[in-house]
């Protein structure tokens, strides 16, 4: 309690006016004050961003989001939306005058569609449905919007949808029933309502449904704008479902068309590839649908194919199968002749630009990372970010180019009064004397001539890859401000690096990653000014995984730390997709092999002090194995601490509890690696 007073009083403390007067070193109280941007869209004319901003309230402890204009050819932002409430999802008029946006103002007791006139005026409110409503997209005549909303499907009337949410919530039985998994998704668990999609007149009334009789309805566990498209006359629709009839432990997404009035009979245009096809996207000419496919069936890391329905003749085609890069987050050019993407590629998100007539997709970015992004006329808008600089909007035009424009400057401030260390992009050789891509970030002041700790970062996934970009949850900036040499190694499985790297890690989770961990070790203790006897390491999710394998066998750290770690992989079956079968085998199959690639069956060998984390709400990574994980240390009295968040998932979210987070790792890292320079 003590500690947590203390921290308050730092951040009460905290004053803003004083960024600017001298460099300091990132700290966790100052990443907070830090505002946060995210995902723009572009008005038709390519003349004006919409963009959400988050600022973090920390003695309220909760985080407010408006919306901002942003000019693209440069001058002051403008706020848009004040409210108290969230305002998030925005989307620009097919005329540009107004933005439509999610919220939940006043007495709505679900999010809605609300409208807000670009040059000045109220919002209003536009839905108004008991279940809620999300996922807005404008129809190209302006005059309807289509949205998402979670339905009961036996349920006609909305009056009837909202008496049995009021009767949900007031009931004091609490029991639940499923008969087809998934159960449960990150934080929540499932219930039996199907997300929909519908239309509504910008005038209000009745939303029209669209695909409540289709058979079909959106991913019950996550979805968004990008799940669905409208067709360029405004009389077709495309969506991403999954069409599997059978037990839920095989999902397979195809993408549907279906009429925009509801009142044609859906098609499958997917129905061949049995992996899932998502993001459709229609070329703004009408000839194309695009959309990525997957060709391994569960596998979510396999890598994303462009593909390419042709609607009249009613065929598909793959673009660029010989190019080894997952083609996700596309958007089409205003000529139809191409797409943009922000493409994971070997450590940074690069804009691509896919020419439908080119042999390969070209990069038109190589420094810093982007995303989110929109096209309109000649001008590409992205969020720009590195591990020194937060989320930036920035125009790209022309987009051959790739020439980026700062448009915000939201935390320039901050930015310029902050002491970053030095960030190194390194290659080192790892397991099978295979090259893997190293981040370094020095702490700030860095003096090659003494030796300085090292902490070395496990990141999760395992098949994602740490990209040029700032961490919000491990921030590295931060914790090598603390006087850390910090390290992220792109392992074996990461993504970015072609698919063979992505997939040599199955099923044999644990021996490449463990092999190139411990030859970054090596690599950096080879360094005159690494004091090889105050190195730490920690990770979370997989990287906890990681860490717990690193517990049973023979490393170099004084000290390990394990965020959410899979622990027990025979009870990791209760993760919210533990019900999808095993790529290559269940742990009945191979009983011995299976239990080689779980951490816990080298329990007899744990002796390093490991400081275990986890959130009572973690589905992904239930809380069991943070608890398994602790009363093994303590049983084979291994130094050992347990931080429990009754109100955190598989992250730690809320901005006290970040804090917390943070001190509570420092304090435990300073412990066993003192931290800053030594002789």
């Amino acid at each position: 309690m003590l500690r947590l007073i203390a921290i308050l009083v730092a951040l009460s403390a905290f004053n803003v006016s004083a960024i600017g007067q001298s460099k300091t070193p990132l700290t966790i109280e100052a990443a907070w004050q830090m505002q946060r941007l995210g995902g723009p869209s572009l008005s038709p004319d390519g003349r004006l961003t919409v963009v959400p901003v988050s600022t973090a309230n920390m003695s309220e402890n909760k985080i407010t989001t408006d919306l901002w204009l942003v000019p693209t050819a440069g001058g002051s932002a403008r706020q848009l939306t004040s409210d108290r409430a969230n305002d998030t999802d925005p989307v620009f008029s097919p005329d540009g005058k107004h933005v439509a946006f999610v919220s939940k103002r006043g007495d709505d007791k679900e999010n809605q569609i609300y409208v807000i006139p670009v040059d000045g005026g109220e919002a209003r409110r536009l839905t108004n449905v008991p279940t809620g409503a999300g996922a807005p997209k404008w129809f190209p005549d302006g005059k309807r919007l289509a949205f998402v909303s979670e339905i009961w499907l036996d349920l006609v009337k909305w009056d009837d949808q909202g008496k049995r949410m009021q009767e949900r919530n007031e009931s004091k039985m609490s029991g639940r029933i499923w008969e087809r998994a998934p159960i449960a998704y990150w934080d929540h668990f499932l219930n039996d309502r199907e997300p929909h999609l519908f239309s509504i007149a910008v005038e209000g009334g009745e939303p029209l449904a669209i695909t409540r009789l289709s058979g079909f309805y959106l991913s019950k566990q996550e979805y968004d704008s990008s799940s669905y498209d409208i067709a360029p006359d405004g009389e077709e629709m495309a969506f991403a479902a999954d069409t599997n009839r059978g037990p839920g432990t095989m999902p397979n997404e195809d993408i549907i068309t279906i009429a925009a009035c509801g009142c044609k009979p859906p098609r499958n245009v997917t129905e061949a590839n049995k992996a899932d096809d998502t993001s459709p996207a229609y070329s703004p000419d009408g000839q194309y649908l695009a959309y990525g496919a997957k060709q391994i069936p569960g596998f979510y890391a396999d890598r994303t194919r462009l593909m390419l329905h042709d609607r009249k003749a009613g065929s598909a085609r793959e673009l660029f199968p010989d190019w080894d890069r997952s083609a996700n987050n596309l958007v089409w050019a205003p000529n139809s002749r191409a797409l943009y993407g922000a493409i994971d590629d070997a450590a940074t998100q690069r804009i691509y630009r896919f020419d439908l007539g080119a042999t390969r997709p070209v990069a038109i970015t190589q420094s810093s990372s982007f995303s989110n992004l929109a096209v309109a006329d000649s001008t590409i808008v992205a969020l720009r970010q590195s591990f020194s600089e937060p989320p930036t909007l920035v125009s790209v035009a022309p987009p051959r180019a790739g020439t980026a424009t700062k448009l915000t400057t939201f935390n320039d401030a901050a930015v310029a009064s902050t002491d970053w260390g030095r960030v190194e992009s390194i290659i080192y050789k790892g397991a099978r004397n295979d090259d893997v891509q190293m981040w370094v970030v020095y702490p700030p002041g860095f003096d090659a001539t003494k030796k300085y700790p090292v902490y070395m970062l496990l990141h999760g996934g395992p098949h994602n890859a740490i990209t040029d970009a700032t961490q919000w949850r491990w921030n590295a900036q931060v914790f090598a401000a603390w006087g850390y040499i910090v390290t992220w190694h792109n392992f074996h499985g990461s993504s970015g690096f072609g698919q063979e790297f992505t997939d040599s890690i199955n099923p044999d989770r644990i021996s490449l990653p463990y092999e190139d961990t411990i030859k970054a070790a090596e690599w950096l203790k080879s360094k005159p000014y690494v004091d090889g006897d105050r190195m730490v390491a920690g990770g979370g999710s997989y990287g906890g995984f990681l860490a717990a394998t690193l517990l049973g066998r023979e490393h170099p750290f004084q000290a390990l730390i394990a965020h959410a770690a899979v622990y027990n992989s025979y009870t990791q079956i209760g993760a919210d997709y533990g019900a999808e079968p095993d790529r290559f085998f269940e742990n009945w199959d191979k009983p011995e092999e299976f239990a080689r690639y779980s951490p816990h069956t080298s329990a007899g060998n744990f002796k390093t002090p490991t400081l275990v984390i986890h959130g009572q709400l973690d589905q992904r990574v239930p809380v069991n194995h943070g608890v398994e994980l602790f009363n093994t240390l303590q049983k084979r009295g291994v130094p050992s601490k347990f931080v429990y968040f009754p109100d955190e998932n598989h992250w730690v979210l809320k901005p006290q509890n970040s804090v917390f987070w943070y001190q509570t790792k420092k304090d435990w890292l300073a412990k066993y690696a003192p931290p800053g320079p030594g002789k």
